[in-house]
């Protein structure tokens, strides 16, 4: 280790040989799969039946074909088994950790979605506040209510009106479609094809 030639001087920063960083996000897409994977009836059904077959071989089989003595508690079984519930533990974690980040951010959109609904309602209703007095009528709630509905019932209606033009224009492709093969399918027909060479 070399000494800096002043103490008010900080040392150079080491080289690391292997600075593998893993990828977070494929690293956490194979956690969620794997904790979903863990959570179904058929992890389940497969664990069972694996250790009902892992007992039964160990302990019906001859003694030359055991691998796990049935007189130490399968051993080997239990470290298996171990092994497996010590993966699963940091996995499920890491799949809560990053759902509980999903629920966060979409709670953050939701809760910046009705704050810019509500600066817009609240922007209507002074518009329509400044309308009515600026007529020396003093707008009423009721009023401002009724406005409100009028404009997310025209809203709405235009909504409507643009699906039932798009549905119509939708249609009359699907006829113009239609005819164009009917056509084409009348040119392929080799019996009309010999009519017209005649």
């Amino acid at each position: 280790m070399t000494m800096p030639d002043s103490f008010d001087q900080p040392l150079e920063k080491r080289r690391r040989r292997f600075s593998y960083r893993p990828d977070a996000e494929a690293t956490g897409i194979v956690a969620e799969r794997i904790a979903r994977f863990t959570g179904t009836p058929a992890f389940l059904i497969y664990l069972t039946v694996f250790v009902v077959i892992w007992i039964g071989w160990n302990a019906l089989a001859p003694e030359h074909l055991r691998f796990d003595s049935a007189s130490l508690g399968f051993t080997a079984l239990t470290l298996m088994l171990s092994l497996q519930a010590s993966y699963s533990a940091p996995l499920i974690l890491l799949a809560q950790n990053r759902q509980d980040d999903r629920d966060r951010v979409t709670a953050e959109n939701d809760r910046q979605r009705a704050e810019r609904n509500l600066a817009d309602t609240e922007f209507l209703t002074r518009e329509i506040a400044s309308l009515r007095i600026a007529m020396q009528d003093l707008a009423t709630r009721d009023f401002v209510r009724s406005e409100i509905h009028d404009q997310l019932s025209q809203h709405t209606e235009r909504e409507s009106s643009e699906r039932e033009d798009l549905r119509a224009q939708l249609a009359d492709r699907e006829a113009e479609i239609a005819a164009l093969r009917e056509r084409l399918s009348h040119f392929e027909d080799p019996g009309n094809g010999e009519n017209i060479s005649q």
